[in-house]
């Protein structure tokens, strides 16, 4: 591998970043240089073992101002329950009923619904063609999401209306004065989601779990991971691993790792601690940056000699509230790879989505190889 092609991989992912929060992730490069730094009444966690700590064994307020719980209350237009901000047996209920569609077993249901569509979204690659694989990473996560949830409804619909609901929560959010008309349009992208999912058919799989939440949550990292995953495979020259049926999990695995479609989680503490070995008053806010835990700042992607899986899951929390969904985005990121190997596709235009929730691409079109 040619190691100038990963500085052209950083170059671009780092884009993504800088165009929708600049300053915040410009806050955040400046303070890497130690695990745990207090900004007045804010924690920024780096290290590994600060960020699976604070996760872990820091008692955590998880309906606070600015955390991810009520970001995803805003999202869904205020109701409670939305498995981000829940605690004991609600919680854990609730994970439960995601188990068996997020297991290996479900997946591999999922999957007979992803492949067809991939095969039939590639295509044009052949024919020498551009895919815009933001149009691709919509439609594919809004049909898991239906699928997930017995819904008849248009996945692409569901999408769109999913990545509103996630990005309108998010403007709310922001820190510093209150945005005009903000929680309004908050509002009205949370009720255009619910009423699109009142086609949810009652499935013994998904009882119980927040229907909008688990679109939300689905579509979002999706979206976001995905076409940004695919641009740093084909920047780097990574294309022989995908093409590896050895290689190309922990491929998959390794660019998640240094993508990390959520790479901020905002968290406030519950009670006093200790994080790092920095104290912790209860009220404080901690912002938890899961990219730098992951090393994803320092290490180049490589699946033969991938980081630890103990680090490069770190992207996808720790502990009870780790994302049950990190088996999903594994094994449908590695279909995506083996679909486009054949191609060894490059890129041709990426343009940043300033506005969505999570860092990405709104437009990121690939063509095959000459």
């Amino acid at each position: 591998m040619n190691p100038t092609s990963h500085a052209l991989a950083r170059r671009r992912d780092r884009r993504v970043y800088l165009g929708g929060h600049p300053v915040l992730f410009g806050l955040l490069a400046a303070s890497r240089g130690r695990p745990v730094r207090r900004i007045g009444g804010t924690l920024l966690v780096h290290g590994a073992d600060a960020y699976r700590e604070a996760l872990t064994r820091l008692p955590l307020d998880r309906t606070a101002e600015g955390t991810t719980g009520a970001a995803a209350r805003s999202a869904l237009g205020g109701d409670g329950g939305v498995l981000f901000d829940q605690e004991g047996g609600g919680h854990r209920s609730d994970r439960r009923a995601l188990a068996g569609g997020l297991g290996a077993a479900g997946v591999e249901e999922l999957r007979a619904r992803w492949q067809p569509l991939l095969a039939r979204r590639l295509a044009p690659l052949a024919r020498g063609a551009e895919v815009d694989l933001v149009e691709l990473a919509r439609e594919l996560s809004g049909t898991v999401v239906c699928a997930l949830l017995g819904s008849g409804a248009d996945p692409c619909e569901v999408a769109r209306a999913a990545a509103e609901a996630a990005a309108a929560s998010v403007r709310s959010h922001l820190p510093g004065p209150r945005r005009p008309r903000a929680e309004a349009a908050a509002a009205r992208a949370a009720g255009r989601l619910r009423d699109l999912l009142g086609r949810v058919r009652e499935a013994g799989h998904t009882d119980g779990a927040p229907a909008a939440m688990v679109a939300v949550a689905a579509v979002n990292t999706t979206v976001a991971a995905l076409p940004r995953a695919v641009a740093w495979c084909a920047d780097a020259g990574l294309w022989d691993q995908a093409g590896d049926e050895a290689l190309r999990a922990a491929l998959a695995a390794e660019l998640l790792r240094v993508t990390a479609a959520s790479p901020l989680l905002p968290r406030a503490a519950a009670a006093d601690g200790t994080v790092g070995g920095c104290p912790v008053r209860a009220g404080d806010r901690l912002l938890l940056v899961a990219r730098h835990a992951a090393d994803a700042h320092r290490r180049d992607p490589d699946a033969r000699r991938p980081a630890e899986p103990a680090l490069s899951r770190l992207v996808f929390g720790a502990g009870a509230h780790a994302c049950p969904g990190a088996r999903l985005a594994s094994v449908q990121l590695a279909d995506v790879l083996a679909a486009l190997a054949p191609y060894r596709p490059v890129v041709t235009r990426a343009r940043v989505d300033r506005g969505a929730a999570l860092p990405g691409w709104r437009t990121l079109c690939v063509r095959a190889a000459s």
